[in-house]
């Protein structure tokens, strides 16, 4: 159990008024107790309360560690497990994994009528948020893999290729490389699928004057790398080349933008704005970033709406985007860490523009 880090959640459970909270997340699990536990359709929590104890439920196949930090208590499958929770925790304002299954938490509220349940993930939200410099040292380690993977896929990109084929290349060259997984599936887009920003690879044939969106990132020792490059099979049109500029330009106004004290929101504006002021704004549909670290998206969005301000050891990405229904689109996309006075950006794969002749 990293009690340092959970000291940092009581200190957040105490600022949001809540009597104890429900950990179920299994990345939150990993980054408080140092264990992974994926629990299907079982019920695995961490439960803490204000007056910082702390004891993990879960059930006997799990074939947990136990230590005398932090008391387990294991259940089976024939066991009630909603029963011995109810048992184990204190009335009041009870903070909920914004994930926990309806199943659990509805049976949870019957059971014990005296709680109050809210939504408890900004409790390890808030603590995630900050990495430390081994989390650093992890996420650089994993860009820099993911540059590398990226650069091997673009090179075997070729016409007649499925954009599945593409995907499949991505994993087995992140795997050489020592990834355990890709940290989400790898999105390949070739022409017109690229102006679907979350266009899912399929069996679509790269051709000669298509663009190509590669949004992949791979998992490194638990942390999460994500990047976007988009690449163009012969010569760019005249409008390929002004669209992929102006993603560009605004991909490095938002990172020029990142230092600490910067509202979140800004940092979206900045890189929204070159977009707009082109008159593509209608085109650029999604928010401009989400934090990363052991899960590829996590807390904060980089967004008009996001109420986070930019601060050392926060990691998210900035990725803006123009898609042209029917025709084509462009993303490029990067991750930051902010530091002391600006930030650092964890890739390092080009973004000049690329054509691959054949």
């Amino acid at each position: 159990m990293n009690k340092e880090r959970i000291r940092r959640v009581l200190q957040t459970m105490q600022e949001m008024d809540l009597q104890q909270t429900l950990i179920s997340s299994p990345a939150s699990l990993f980054y408080l107790t140092g264990q992974w536990i994926f629990p299907g359709e079982r019920m695995a929590v961490l439960y803490l309360n204000i007056h910082g104890d702390a004891k993990l439920i879960a059930n006997k196949l799990f074939a947990l560690e136990k230590n005398s930090e932090l008391p387990l208590i294991e259940y089976d499958d024939t066991d009630d497990c909603i029963q011995i929770l109810a048992r184990s925790i204190l009335p009041g304002k009870t903070g909920i994994d914004k994930d926990w299954p309806s199943r659990f938490t509805i049976r949870l509220m019957s059971e014990r009528k005296d709680i109050f349940p809210v939504i408890g993930s900004p409790c390890v939200d808030q603590t995630r948020l900050y990495k430390d410099k081994e989390e650093i040292r992890l996420m650089r380690e994993s860009s820099r893999k993911n540059d590398m993977a990226l650069k091997k896929t673009i090179e075997a990109l070729h016409p007649g290729m499925t954009e599945l084929e593409a995907a499949e290349r991505y994993i087995k060259e992140s795997s050489f490389l020592g990834s355990s997984s890709p940290s989400f599936d790898p999105l390949v887009c070739f022409g017109a699928g690229c102006a679907q920003p979350h266009h899912t690879s399929d069996q679509s044939v790269l051709m000669p004057g298509d663009s190509v969106i590669l949004d992949v990132g791979l998992k490194w020792k638990n942390y999460c790398s994500d990047m976007t490059r988009t690449v163009f099979i012969g010569k760019a049109t005249d409008e390929q080349k002004r669209i992929y500029d102006l993603v560009r330009t605004a991909n490095e106004a938002g990172r020029a933008a990142v230092r600490p004290g910067v509202p979140l929101k800004e940092i979206d504006h900045t890189a929204r704005k070159v977009i707009e002021d082109a008159g593509y704004g209608q085109f650029f549909i999604h928010r401009t970033g989400h934090g990363i670290g052991l899960d590829v998206h996590e807390y904060p969005d980089v967004s008009s709406s996001s109420d986070a301000v930019a601060a050392p050891g926060m990691i998210f990405s900035i990725e803006p985007g123009i898609y042209l229904p029917g025709k084509f689109g462009v993303r490029v996309e990067d991750l930051v860490c902010v530091t002391e006075e600006s930030c650092e950006t964890l890739n390092n794969a080009s973004r000049e523009l690329t054509e691959l002749l054949f």
